[in-house]
């Protein structure tokens, strides 16, 4: 799959939480939970990871989250906030870990900790950053190749790209299962879009017009929406719709579908007209992001644990 991350980050940090609270662990998140157990956090990702990394019960912890983008909302949001927990909590204890190592840590907790159904694809982008062709082999392995572009065709291809949000958000497992339930009957699209990734690749590393890139954009999308009952709707089908007759050259909805985050190819020319062709929705300013998981900030603890005044970590995603 051809794979890029955006300027839109997930902020986790953490620290040992000192012993004179009434609790063990303090985990801020669109709630504030206070908890004596791990076993109690309302956050699955938080609650399993823990668990996973095998985090002493009686070692307290305060875990505090932001993010740029919504959850739930087909843009690795939840993939993205998993990468960064691993990375912190791994910090905190003083280890490092490759990007690679992440990514694979990532995919085990949501996909055989959490029982998530996800792909792998997230976890992968989110670890790495960067305009990527990530293959995903027949024996389990990952492989992830850059795509190398000079400056001058990075900023052309984000002045051609438009991000609106359709204000809904959907939980995507539930799609997700319905696609993969109908994989075997559909082999003949999948082949076809797994060709579009070479093409794709092709056209951006090129010095032509990007006209064929939005083309093949459509094309994925045509093809991704007969993939199973529920990936698209009328409401997505009319935004879709409105954006290509104010000049988008293609686009796709991101994620599973039904809701979310949409995608658009558009002449720079054509930008205004697809704006105000959609103007009832949020557009997203973005630029690519090429570093991937960061540790931005990392005091190293003592082997004793909880010592103050430090002892604290943060990771971007």
């Amino acid at each position: 799959m051809l794979s890029t991350t955006i300027d839109k980050h997930c902020y986790i940090s953490c620290r040992h939480l000192p012993p004179f609270f009434s609790i063990r662990h303090r985990i801020v998140w669109s709630h504030i939970e206070t908890v004596q157990s791990s076993a109690e956090i309302l956050h699955p990702a938080v609650r399993h990871g823990l668990r996973y990394l095998e985090f002493a019960e009686d070692e307290g912890l305060e875990i505090h989250h932001q993010g740029d983008l919504p959850a739930r909302s087909g843009i690795g949001s939840s993939s993205t906030f998993s990468v960064g927990l691993i990375k912190a909590l791994l910090a905190l204890r003083g280890q490092i870990i490759g990007k690679h190592e992440l990514a694979l840590r990532a995919i085990e907790l949501e996909q055989e900790v959490m029982r998530e159904r996800v792909g792998s694809q997230d976890q992968v982008a989110a670890a790495y950053g960067g305009l990527n062709v990530i293959r995903f082999r027949q024996n389990g392995s990952i492989q992830v190749e850059p795509v190398p572009l000079g400056k001058a065709r990075i900023a052309e291809i984000e002045e051609s790209l438009l991000l609106f949000y359709t204000g809904s958000s959907r939980l995507g497992g539930e799609i997700a299962g319905r696609v993969i339930a109908g994989l075997q009957d559909r082999a003949g699209l999948l082949r076809r879009m797994h060709a579009m990734v070479e093409e794709g690749a092709e056209v951006l590393l090129g010095s032509n017009s990007l006209a064929r890139f939005g083309e093949l954009l459509d094309e994925g999308w045509q093809l991704k929406r007969q993939l199973a009952e529920g990936v698209t709707n009328s409401g997505v089908d009319a935004i879709y719709r409105a954006a290509r007759e104010a000049g988008a050259l293609g686009g796709k909805l991101l994620g599973a579908g039904a809701a979310g985050f949409v995608l658009f190819m558009v002449p720079p020319e054509r930008r205004n007209a697809v704006c105000q062709a959609l103007s009832h929705l949020l557009c997203v300013p973005f630029r690519f992001d090429w570093e991937g998981s960061t540790t931005i900030y990392h005091d190293t603890p003592d082997a004793g644990g909880w010592r103050p005044p430090g002892d604290s970590s943060g990771a971007r995603s």
